[in-house]
């Protein structure tokens, strides 16, 4: 009887286990069993039923900004080559004035001295048919050698940079990245020896060494420079709005100016697009107050094309110069350059 009662029990237990079980997981036979033409189908997130008896497909979303615009006019990318051509330099533009200018305490900017040009030639008068300006407009490897050059030197000179490791290295100094430093050279050792070699290289053994070059340039900037270097690649293949602004809003020494050194785009190159943009002042326009190291920006700041000058690039004129105060500038609009190399 004992061993009857405990076989009992554990069919009675088995007998539990198995119902809940079952009515917690449903048999597979009885999913298949449904008849799936009698499920209401759910249709997806974001869709409508379609009518089965219309043959027009619903009209693709478009984007905002797709309305008006195809996907060219949308992004607005150009031959940049062929948008300079439709600039014009405008070096005779009128001079500029601000409803606030000063015209009884202001000081008038004399005419012709707001953007100086400057030729390579110029820098070393001393050097016999040393070619500086014709070797660099017509031989697109030399100036190529020239600025990679002078960004390693630089580069491998500037303390900031010096704990960076190999793969920063490579990617600041890439072609189509801008890279700052100082440009002065007044130790006792060679600084600029890239530089130095790609000048006797190309130029012969008359050439001035890489530390002499940066040096010349350097020494157009007057007084009291503050030595800093940049060189600017700037946006490329599209029309950008002008942002007006003065670098410094100061010219610290009277004399102190901002010198730009342009590399082309291509060789025996006579055009805009390489230099910044520039608005000439009737006053100078002096901000003392300002932090000496932030620019000074004109927000917002609309100025009719016929004040605008576009400064030309062609033999002879591989250098542009002026004083922070007697303009506000730009980058260009439309650039087309390979960069431009900022003294200050």
């Amino acid at each position: 009887l004992q061993h009857y009662l405990c076989i009992m029990h554990s069919v009675s237990i088995a007998t539990i286990l198995i119902f809940a079980y079952g009515a917690i997981i449903p048999s597979t036979s009885g999913f298949a069993a449904r008849d799936a033409s009698s499920r209401t189908r759910r249709p997806p997130p974001n869709r409508t039923r379609r009518n089965p008896s219309s043959s027009s497909s619903p009209k693709p979303k478009r984007a905002p900004h797709q309305f008006d615009h195809t996907k060219e006019e949308a992004r607005p990318f150009l031959d940049n080559n062929l948008a300079v051509k439709e600039q014009l330099v405008n070096d005779d533009a009128p001079e500029y004035t601000f409803e606030d200018d000063d015209t009884e305490q202001a000081t008038i900017i004399p005419d012709g001295t707001h953007l100086v040009y400057f030729s390579l030639d110029e820098l070393f008068p001393n050097i016999a048919d040393l070619g500086f300006s014709h070797k660099f407009c017509t031989d697109g490897k030399f100036r190529d050698d020239l600025r990679n050059s002078m960004r390693e030197d630089i580069f491998d000179s500037t303390p900031a940079y010096e704990n960076l490791p190999a793969k920063a290295r490579k990617i600041l100094l890439l072609p189509d990245s801008s890279l700052q430093g100082s440009w002065t050279c007044r130790d006792e050792t060679l600084r600029m020896k890239k530089l130095t070699e790609v000048l006797n290289h190309h130029l012969g053994e008359q050439s001035p060494t890489g530390d002499e070059f940066m040096e010349a340039i350097g020494s157009l900037c007057g007084s009291e420079p503050s030595y800093h270097w940049i060189d600017i690649v700037g946006v490329m293949n599209r029309r950008i709005p002008h942002s007006w602004h003065q670098d410094t809003g100061r010219s610290r020494g009277g004399d102190t100016k901002t010198v730009l050194l342009g590399f082309p785009k291509e060789d025996n190159y006579s055009g805009v697009g390489v230099f910044s943009h520039a608005v000439k002042l009737k006053y100078e326009k002096s901000s003392k107050e300002h932090a000496l190291d932030d620019p000074v920006v004109y927000s917002g700041l609309k100025i009719d094309d016929e004040y605008i000058v576009r400064p030309q690039f062609e033999q002879g004129k591989e250098i542009v110069m002026f004083r922070d105060v007697d303009v506000i500038h730009s980058s260009p609009d439309v650039a087309y350059r390979s960069s431009v190399m900022r003294y200050m």
